[in-house]
């Protein structure tokens, strides 16, 4: 193989490479987008989580998409994310967008007793709370099409990483908190497993 050869290879390679990271980086914009517009139109639409609203508008939420499959990779991501609130405190919480694993229930459960467990070893008890929401989220004891569902029902995967102070604060100035999930269990019934499918899904559309 002469110079040119050589040359010429490894452009395609360069090229190849390129095209490859450009739509990786396309894919986890849209992945972010599409977190977004959930957030929006349901979290906060729905009012499933009152205190959503103030970090999602003053844009102190970080999304970190994670492509890879790897459970130990993904957990490498999720404690860089837990390192990341340590060091930047602007940051209000996190969310672990996991866009082609899991996509079964029951691997992710998985992934979340792992999560957890990692942050009670490294000794985040009391620092940090762990939320998870998944495409096919259902709770203990429920029926599969109980609407009640869609309140952890997300577009992607994902882990979302709170703050516990904040969490502790928001909390001083809610009355009844208690009631929070009650109310979200009744809100999705009573617009029905229909309506809110097709919310969720209509946040997939961008």
């Amino acid at each position: 193989m002469n110079v040119l050869q050589v040359y010429y290879c490894c452009l395609i390679a360069i090229r190849v490479n390129f095209t490859h990271y450009k739509k990786q980086m396309i894919e986890s914009h849209l992945a972010i987008e599409q977190t977004k517009k959930w957030i929006h139109d349901v979290v906060i639409g729905c009012n499933f989580c009152p205190f959503a609203a103030k970090p999602f508008n003053q844009k102190t939420i970080f999304y970190r998409v994670e492509e890879s499959a790897v459970l130990q990779t993904g957990l490498q991501s999720f404690m860089e994310e837990v390192y990341r609130l340590d060091t930047d405190p602007e940051t209000e919480t996190t969310f672990l967008v996991f866009t082609n694993a899991y996509t079964r229930f029951d691997d992710y459960l998985d992934l979340v007793s792992k999560a957890e467990y990692l942050l009670k070893l490294e000794g985040y008890n009391g620092t940090y709370q762990l939320a998870s929401f998944h495409p096919l989220y259902r709770f203990a004891g429920s029926d599969e099409d109980d609407a009640a569902n869609f309140t952890n029902r997300s577009v992607y995967p994902m882990l979302h990483l709170l703050r516990e102070s904040s969490i502790d604060k928001a909390l001083e100035h809610y009355k009844n908190p208690e009631d929070i999930p009650g109310r979200n269990i009744h809100f999705a019934r009573e617009k029905g497993i229909v309506y809110m499918k097709m919310l969720r899904d209509a946040c997939s559309i961008l």
